[in-house]
Protein backbone atom coordinates (compact mmCIF):
# COMPACT_ATOMS: atom_id res chain seq x y z
CA UNK A 1 0.00 0.00 0.00
CA UNK A 2 1.08 3.44 -0.80
CA UNK A 3 -0.15 6.66 1.46
CA UNK A 4 -0.06 10.32 0.26
CA UNK A 5 -1.38 12.97 1.83
CA UNK A 6 -3.56 16.32 0.90
CA UNK A 7 -2.40 18.92 3.32
CA UNK A 8 -5.53 21.14 4.08
CA UNK A 9 -4.32 22.10 7.84
CA UNK A 10 -7.27 20.44 9.74
CA UNK A 11 -9.49 19.24 6.80
CA UNK A 12 -5.93 16.77 5.61
CA UNK A 13 -6.90 13.57 4.57
CA UNK A 14 -5.23 10.35 3.10
CA UNK A 15 -4.98 8.76 -0.30
CA UNK A 16 -4.29 5.15 0.26
CA UNK A 17 -3.12 3.34 -3.11
CA UNK A 18 -2.93 -0.55 -3.18
CA UNK A 19 -4.67 -3.84 -4.16
CA UNK A 20 -7.36 -5.81 -1.98
CA UNK A 21 -7.91 -2.55 0.16
CA UNK A 22 -11.56 -2.51 -0.20
CA UNK A 23 -12.84 -5.23 1.47
CA UNK A 24 -10.75 -4.93 4.75
CA UNK A 25 -11.98 -3.64 7.78
CA UNK A 26 -8.72 -1.64 9.05
CA UNK A 27 -9.17 0.49 5.88
CA UNK A 28 -11.81 2.10 7.35
CA UNK A 29 -10.97 1.96 10.97
CA UNK A 30 -10.95 6.00 11.26
CA UNK A 31 -14.73 5.72 11.26
CA UNK A 32 -15.46 3.28 13.97
CA UNK A 33 -18.24 3.59 15.51
CA UNK A 34 -20.16 6.87 13.12
CA UNK A 35 -22.86 5.23 11.40
CA UNK A 36 -21.62 4.52 7.28
CA UNK A 37 -24.31 4.48 4.71
CA UNK A 38 -22.90 3.79 1.03
CA UNK A 39 -23.76 5.32 -2.30
CA UNK A 40 -23.03 3.09 -5.29
CA UNK A 41 -24.18 2.32 -9.13
CA UNK A 42 -25.57 -1.31 -10.43
CA UNK A 43 -22.58 -1.76 -12.68
CA UNK A 44 -20.22 -1.43 -9.28
CA UNK A 45 -22.56 -2.96 -7.19
CA UNK A 46 -22.35 -6.46 -8.64
CA UNK A 47 -18.39 -6.35 -8.08
CA UNK A 48 -17.92 -4.44 -4.57
CA UNK A 49 -20.61 -3.56 -2.78
CA UNK A 50 -21.00 -6.91 -0.69
CA UNK A 51 -17.50 -6.70 -0.08
CA UNK A 52 -17.33 -3.31 1.61
CA UNK A 53 -20.85 -3.36 3.16
CA UNK A 54 -19.13 -6.66 4.63
CA UNK A 55 -15.98 -4.59 6.02
CA UNK A 56 -18.02 -2.16 6.84
CA UNK A 57 -20.31 -4.30 9.05
CA UNK A 58 -23.26 -3.03 7.22
CA UNK A 59 -26.41 -4.60 5.42
CA UNK A 60 -27.37 -4.00 2.19
CA UNK A 61 -30.50 -2.16 3.12
CA UNK A 62 -28.12 0.31 4.61
CA UNK A 63 -26.75 1.17 0.93
CA UNK A 64 -28.56 3.26 -2.02
CA UNK A 65 -28.06 1.58 -5.54
CA UNK A 66 -28.53 4.10 -8.53
CA UNK A 67 -28.58 3.33 -12.22
CA UNK A 68 -25.24 3.30 -13.97
CA UNK A 69 -23.94 6.35 -16.19
CA UNK A 70 -23.58 10.33 -16.46
CA UNK A 71 -26.85 10.95 -16.82
CA UNK A 72 -27.52 10.01 -13.16
CA UNK A 73 -25.38 13.29 -12.06
CA UNK A 74 -28.36 15.49 -11.73
CA UNK A 75 -30.46 17.09 -9.24
CA UNK A 76 -33.21 15.26 -9.79
CA UNK A 77 -30.54 12.07 -8.70
CA UNK A 78 -28.95 14.23 -5.82
CA UNK A 79 -32.68 15.19 -4.54
CA UNK A 80 -32.90 11.25 -4.54
CA UNK A 81 -29.98 10.64 -2.58
CA UNK A 82 -30.81 13.13 -0.13
CA UNK A 83 -34.03 11.63 0.16
CA UNK A 84 -32.53 8.39 1.37
CA UNK A 85 -30.13 10.12 3.51
CA UNK A 86 -32.67 11.94 5.69
CA UNK A 87 -34.92 8.79 5.78
CA UNK A 88 -31.85 6.76 7.58
CA UNK A 89 -32.28 9.53 9.83
CA UNK A 90 -28.40 10.70 9.69
CA UNK A 91 -27.05 12.89 11.72
CA UNK A 92 -23.93 15.24 11.33
CA UNK A 93 -21.67 12.87 12.66
CA UNK A 94 -22.44 10.00 10.08
CA UNK A 95 -19.98 9.37 6.76
CA UNK A 96 -21.27 9.19 3.83
CA UNK A 97 -19.34 6.59 1.81
CA UNK A 98 -19.06 7.08 -2.35
CA UNK A 99 -18.33 3.57 -4.32
CA UNK A 100 -17.71 3.89 -7.81
CA UNK A 101 -16.35 6.15 -10.51
CA UNK A 102 -16.69 10.14 -11.20
CA UNK A 103 -20.40 10.56 -11.29
CA UNK A 104 -20.74 8.57 -7.91
CA UNK A 105 -18.01 10.45 -6.43
CA UNK A 106 -19.17 13.79 -7.42
CA UNK A 107 -22.70 13.01 -7.00
CA UNK A 108 -21.85 11.70 -3.61
CA UNK A 109 -19.56 14.47 -2.80
CA UNK A 110 -22.34 17.11 -3.86
CA UNK A 111 -24.44 15.44 -1.47
CA UNK A 112 -22.25 14.81 1.33
CA UNK A 113 -21.82 19.13 1.10
CA UNK A 114 -25.35 19.72 1.44
CA UNK A 115 -26.96 17.57 3.70
CA UNK A 116 -27.37 19.86 6.97
CA UNK A 117 -24.54 21.86 5.65
CA UNK A 118 -21.91 19.43 5.24
CA UNK A 119 -21.21 15.62 6.47
CA UNK A 120 -17.67 13.75 6.47
CA UNK A 121 -17.69 11.03 3.09
CA UNK A 122 -15.31 8.73 1.90
CA UNK A 123 -14.05 8.64 -1.97
CA UNK A 124 -13.76 4.65 -2.97
CA UNK A 125 -12.80 5.37 -6.45
CA UNK A 126 -13.50 2.33 -8.52
CA UNK A 127 -12.43 3.55 -12.09
CA UNK A 128 -8.87 4.49 -13.43
CA UNK A 129 -10.35 8.45 -14.18
CA UNK A 130 -11.85 8.28 -10.43
CA UNK A 131 -8.44 7.04 -8.84
CA UNK A 132 -6.11 9.51 -10.97
CA UNK A 133 -8.21 12.17 -10.66
CA UNK A 134 -11.86 13.29 -9.60
CA UNK A 135 -11.65 11.57 -6.27
CA UNK A 136 -8.95 13.65 -5.12
CA UNK A 137 -9.25 17.52 -4.23
CA UNK A 138 -12.49 18.40 -3.14
CA UNK A 139 -14.65 19.20 -6.26
CA UNK A 140 -17.76 17.80 -5.92
CA UNK A 141 -21.32 18.78 -7.87
CA UNK A 142 -23.90 18.13 -11.29
CA UNK A 143 -24.18 18.76 -14.43
CA UNK A 144 -26.99 21.26 -15.79
CA UNK A 145 -28.44 21.34 -19.16
CA UNK A 146 -26.55 24.04 -19.99
CA UNK A 147 -22.92 23.26 -18.62
CA UNK A 148 -21.07 20.50 -17.45
CA UNK A 149 -20.32 20.44 -13.45
CA UNK A 150 -22.04 24.32 -12.93
CA UNK A 151 -23.65 22.86 -9.62
CA UNK A 152 -21.43 22.06 -7.33
CA UNK A 153 -19.24 23.02 -3.84
CA UNK A 154 -15.84 22.28 -2.52
CA UNK A 155 -16.08 19.46 -0.30
CA UNK A 156 -12.96 17.21 1.03
CA UNK A 157 -12.98 13.49 1.34
CA UNK A 158 -12.12 11.94 4.69
CA UNK A 159 -10.14 9.57 2.69
CA UNK A 160 -9.76 8.14 -0.78
CA UNK A 161 -9.04 4.63 -0.89
CA UNK A 162 -7.97 3.89 -4.31
CA UNK A 163 -7.94 0.04 -4.48
CA UNK A 164 -6.40 -0.90 -7.71
CA UNK A 165 -7.99 -4.41 -8.04
CA UNK A 166 -11.11 -2.65 -9.05
CA UNK A 167 -9.62 -1.97 -12.71
CA UNK A 168 -9.90 -5.55 -13.55
CA UNK A 169 -13.12 -5.54 -13.63
CA UNK A 170 -13.18 -2.46 -15.89
CA UNK A 171 -14.71 -1.78 -19.54
CA UNK A 172 -11.77 -1.21 -21.51
CA UNK A 173 -13.65 1.71 -22.67
CA UNK A 174 -13.68 3.24 -19.37
CA UNK A 175 -9.71 2.37 -18.80
CA UNK A 176 -9.06 4.01 -22.28
CA UNK A 177 -11.30 7.30 -20.74
CA UNK A 178 -8.90 7.05 -17.83
CA UNK A 179 -5.91 7.28 -19.41
CA UNK A 180 -6.64 10.73 -21.02
CA UNK A 181 -6.37 11.93 -17.34
CA UNK A 182 -2.97 10.36 -16.73
CA UNK A 183 -1.83 12.17 -20.17
CA UNK A 184 -3.61 15.17 -18.81
CA UNK A 185 -0.94 15.20 -15.72
CA UNK A 186 2.18 14.80 -17.95
CA UNK A 187 1.39 17.76 -20.22
CA UNK A 188 0.46 19.93 -17.25
CA UNK A 189 3.51 19.57 -15.32
CA UNK A 190 6.23 16.73 -15.65
CA UNK A 191 7.67 16.09 -19.14
CA UNK A 192 9.64 12.84 -18.18
CA UNK A 193 6.08 11.46 -16.52
CA UNK A 194 4.72 12.30 -20.79
CA UNK A 195 7.90 10.42 -21.81
CA UNK A 196 7.20 7.43 -19.10
CA UNK A 197 4.22 7.38 -20.53
CA UNK A 198 5.30 7.35 -24.22
CA UNK A 199 7.07 4.36 -22.90
CA UNK A 200 4.95 2.41 -20.67
CA UNK A 201 1.35 3.41 -22.37
CA UNK A 202 1.02 -0.43 -23.87
CA UNK A 203 1.68 -1.92 -19.86
CA UNK A 204 -1.33 0.39 -18.86
CA UNK A 205 -3.60 -0.74 -21.88
CA UNK A 206 -2.71 -4.54 -20.30
CA UNK A 207 -3.47 -3.61 -16.97
CA UNK A 208 -0.26 -4.22 -15.56
CA UNK A 209 -0.47 -3.73 -12.18
CA UNK A 210 3.31 -2.20 -11.51
CA UNK A 211 3.21 0.23 -14.03
CA UNK A 212 -0.51 1.13 -13.02
CA UNK A 213 0.38 1.62 -9.81
CA UNK A 214 2.89 3.71 -10.54
CA UNK A 215 0.84 5.99 -12.73
CA UNK A 216 -1.65 6.56 -10.16
CA UNK A 217 0.68 7.46 -7.27
CA UNK A 218 2.50 9.73 -9.77
CA UNK A 219 -1.11 11.75 -10.75
CA UNK A 220 -2.43 11.62 -7.10
CA UNK A 221 0.94 13.02 -5.88
CA UNK A 222 0.54 16.09 -8.75
CA UNK A 223 -2.83 16.46 -7.76
CA UNK A 224 -2.26 16.36 -3.85
CA UNK A 225 0.39 18.88 -4.38
CA UNK A 226 -1.82 21.53 -6.51
CA UNK A 227 -4.76 21.30 -4.12
CA UNK A 228 -2.53 21.91 -1.07
CA UNK A 229 -1.49 24.77 -2.81
CA UNK A 230 -4.58 25.97 -4.59
CA UNK A 231 -7.84 24.46 -2.87
CA UNK A 232 -10.59 26.50 -5.04
CA UNK A 233 -8.98 27.14 -7.76
CA UNK A 234 -8.17 30.59 -7.67
CA UNK A 235 -4.39 30.03 -9.27
CA UNK A 236 -2.30 27.11 -10.17
CA UNK A 237 -5.27 24.60 -9.69
CA UNK A 238 -6.92 25.81 -12.91
CA UNK A 239 -4.07 24.28 -14.57
CA UNK A 240 -5.75 20.71 -13.75
CA UNK A 241 -8.43 21.71 -16.57
CA UNK A 242 -5.83 21.42 -19.62
CA UNK A 243 -8.63 20.45 -22.60
CA UNK A 244 -11.12 20.43 -20.31
CA UNK A 245 -13.21 23.67 -21.59
CA UNK A 246 -13.26 22.14 -25.50
CA UNK A 247 -14.02 19.02 -23.24
CA UNK A 248 -17.16 20.45 -21.58
CA UNK A 249 -18.42 22.01 -24.61
CA UNK A 250 -18.10 18.33 -25.89
CA UNK A 251 -19.90 16.88 -23.51
CA UNK A 252 -22.93 19.37 -22.78
CA UNK A 253 -23.53 19.40 -26.61
CA UNK A 254 -23.80 15.72 -26.68
CA UNK A 255 -25.94 15.36 -23.63
CA UNK A 256 -23.90 13.65 -21.33
CA UNK A 257 -24.28 10.34 -21.91
CA UNK A 258 -22.79 9.39 -25.52
CA UNK A 259 -19.56 10.34 -24.90
CA UNK A 260 -17.36 9.27 -21.77
CA UNK A 261 -15.75 12.45 -19.81
CA UNK A 262 -12.37 11.02 -20.31
CA UNK A 263 -12.74 10.57 -24.40
CA UNK A 264 -14.01 14.26 -24.68
CA UNK A 265 -10.94 15.14 -22.68
CA UNK A 266 -8.67 13.08 -25.11
CA UNK A 267 -9.99 15.56 -27.99
CA UNK A 268 -9.21 18.52 -25.75
CA UNK A 269 -5.87 18.03 -25.16
CA UNK A 270 -5.50 17.85 -29.08
CA UNK A 271 -7.45 20.65 -29.31
CA UNK A 272 -5.77 22.77 -26.63
CA UNK A 273 -2.20 21.40 -28.31
CA UNK A 274 -3.18 22.38 -31.58
CA UNK A 275 -4.22 25.79 -30.45
CA UNK A 276 -0.74 26.18 -29.28
CA UNK A 277 1.51 25.40 -31.56
CA UNK A 278 -0.82 27.69 -33.94
CA UNK A 279 0.08 30.48 -31.57
CA UNK A 280 3.66 29.18 -31.85
CA UNK A 281 4.14 28.33 -27.48
CA UNK A 282 4.26 24.86 -28.33
CA UNK A 283 6.54 23.42 -31.22
CA UNK A 284 4.78 21.10 -34.04
CA UNK A 285 6.45 18.19 -32.89
CA UNK A 286 5.49 17.94 -29.30
CA UNK A 287 1.62 18.92 -30.71
CA UNK A 288 2.33 15.87 -32.76
CA UNK A 289 3.76 13.53 -29.36
CA UNK A 290 0.21 14.71 -28.31
CA UNK A 291 -1.86 13.32 -30.91
CA UNK A 292 0.00 10.30 -31.31
CA UNK A 293 -0.19 9.00 -27.22
CA UNK A 294 -4.14 9.89 -27.35
CA UNK A 295 -4.37 7.67 -30.51
CA UNK A 296 -2.12 5.06 -29.23
CA UNK A 297 -4.05 5.04 -25.95
CA UNK A 298 -7.36 4.39 -28.49
CA UNK A 299 -8.99 7.51 -27.57
CA UNK A 300 -10.98 9.88 -30.01
CA UNK A 301 -9.40 12.83 -31.71
CA UNK A 302 -12.06 14.04 -33.64
CA UNK A 303 -14.94 15.85 -32.49
CA UNK A 304 -18.59 14.75 -32.35
CA UNK A 305 -20.27 14.71 -35.91
CA UNK A 306 -21.92 17.33 -36.74
CA UNK A 307 -20.32 19.92 -33.92
CA UNK A 308 -19.86 23.54 -35.43
CA UNK A 309 -16.98 26.30 -34.43
CA UNK A 310 -20.41 28.45 -33.29
CA UNK A 311 -21.71 25.73 -30.89
CA UNK A 312 -18.03 25.05 -29.64
CA UNK A 313 -17.74 29.03 -29.08
CA UNK A 314 -21.62 29.07 -27.55
CA UNK A 315 -20.87 26.76 -25.14
CA UNK A 316 -17.02 27.39 -24.25
CA UNK A 317 -19.06 31.00 -22.47
CA UNK A 318 -20.23 28.70 -20.16
CA UNK A 319 -17.19 27.53 -19.12
CA UNK A 320 -16.10 28.44 -14.63
CA UNK A 321 -13.19 30.21 -16.19
CA UNK A 322 -14.63 32.53 -17.92
CA UNK A 323 -14.16 36.01 -16.16
CA UNK A 324 -15.81 39.39 -16.43
CA UNK A 325 -17.15 38.14 -19.94
CA UNK A 326 -13.63 36.89 -21.25
CA UNK A 327 -13.09 33.27 -21.81
CA UNK A 328 -9.64 31.70 -20.47
CA UNK A 329 -7.76 28.50 -21.58
CA UNK A 330 -5.04 26.83 -20.31
CA UNK A 331 -2.44 26.32 -23.65
CA UNK A 332 0.62 24.59 -23.88
CA UNK A 333 4.07 26.50 -23.77
CA UNK A 334 6.14 23.04 -23.95
CA UNK A 335 5.05 19.24 -23.26
CA UNK A 336 5.07 19.72 -19.01
CA UNK A 337 4.72 23.29 -18.76
CA UNK A 338 1.07 24.60 -19.26
CA UNK A 339 -0.50 27.86 -18.02
CA UNK A 340 -3.86 29.76 -17.71
CA UNK A 341 -4.45 33.08 -19.99
CA UNK A 342 -6.79 35.19 -21.89
CA UNK A 343 -3.94 36.50 -24.14
CA UNK A 344 -4.53 34.29 -27.13
CA UNK A 345 -5.25 35.26 -30.82
CA UNK A 346 -8.98 35.06 -31.71
CA UNK A 347 -8.67 34.17 -34.94
CA UNK A 348 -6.07 31.12 -33.74
CA UNK A 349 -9.00 29.62 -31.41
CA UNK A 350 -11.67 29.49 -34.50
CA UNK A 351 -8.62 27.90 -37.21
CA UNK A 352 -8.40 25.41 -34.37
CA UNK A 353 -12.69 25.13 -34.04
CA UNK A 354 -12.36 25.03 -37.86
CA UNK A 355 -9.87 22.49 -38.17
CA UNK A 356 -11.55 19.80 -35.65
CA UNK A 357 -15.00 19.99 -37.03
CA UNK A 358 -13.75 20.03 -40.78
Amino acid sequence: MRTLEVRLGARSYPILIGAGMLARADSYSHFSGRRVRVLTDASVAQHYLGAVLDALKLTPAQALVLPAGETQKTMASAERVLDWMLQEQLGRDAVLAALGGGVIGDLGGFCAAIYQRGIDFIQIPTTLLAQVDSSVGGKTGVNHARGKNMIGAFHQPRLVLADLDTLKTLPPRELRAGLAEVIKYGLLGDAQFFHWLEQHLDALLQLDAVRLAEAVEKCCAMKARIVGEDERESSSRALLNLGHTFAHAIETHTGYGDWLHGEAVAVGLCMAADLSSRLGALATVDAARVATLVQRAQLPTAVPQGMTPARFLELMRHDKKVQAGQLRLVLLESIGHAVLTAEFDAAKLNETLAHFCA
